[in-house]
């Protein structure tokens, strides 16, 4: 118990640290947890072995929330109402094309069937919030046109369509996605999570 406690408080000390160093320099925090899961993981220095599955996709998707709500309140309305249709249609209709297109060149280059391209597409399609934030706050960039909070709309608000259309190609893989499932599923998400947003 002694070394556990011992190591979290290392584990949370260095988190800080990254954190403040990430800020400093303006690299983006993600790429230092990604080393010190790498350090402490399984295959590390330390050989952390952790197989509790559920319990880390539970605290994925905890910080998942975090990270895509960060960006709806970190953003002054006054700012984005003027560029909100644009990154609107960024998160929505861009996050569309940049699946399409990586789907087609997982298929035609990496010989992919045409619907796990399309899944690898939808995962990679959304861009990352907390990078962007890190990078755009950080370093203070002074982009023209109110590009900056364009930016910080779009990819605070695209994961939803990335998750949904996931969800969507996980489920036709599976052969367990009907065209009413798959409508109903859009409609939930859109209907159903912008009701519950504005009412927050």
């Amino acid at each position: 118990m002694t070394l556990f406690l011992l190591i979290s408080a290392i584990i949370l000390i260095a988190c800080v640290i990254g954190s403040k160093l990430s800020t400093r320099f303006g690299v983006p925090t993600l790429l230092f947890f990604i080393g010190l899961g790498m350090l402490f993981g399984s295959d590390g220095l330390f050989q952390i072995h952790f197989e509790d599955y559920s319990l880390a996709e539970k605290i994925c998707s905890a910080a998942l929330i975090f990270i895509m709500f960060y960006g709806g309140f970190g953003t002054k309305w006054k700012t984005a109402r003027p560029i909100a249709k644009q990154a609107v249609l960024l998160s929505t209709f861009g996050v569309f094309i940049t699946a399409a297109l990586t789907g087609i060149f997982c298929h035609l280059v990496l010989g992919l069937p045409p619907l796990e391209g399309l899944l690898i597409g939808a995962v990679l399609s959304s861009t990352d919030a907390a990078s962007v934030f890190s990078i755009l706050r950080s370093q203070k960039l002074n982009l023209k046109y109110s590009t900056a909070p364009m930016l910080e709309i779009e990819s605070g608000s695209n994961d939803p369509i990335a998750y949904t259309m996931t969800a969507i190609f996980i489920s036709l893989l599976q052969g367990s996605g009907s065209a009413g499932s798959i409508a109903y599923m859009i409609f939930a998400q859109v209907v159903y999570g912008f009701g519950i947003g504005v009412g927050i």
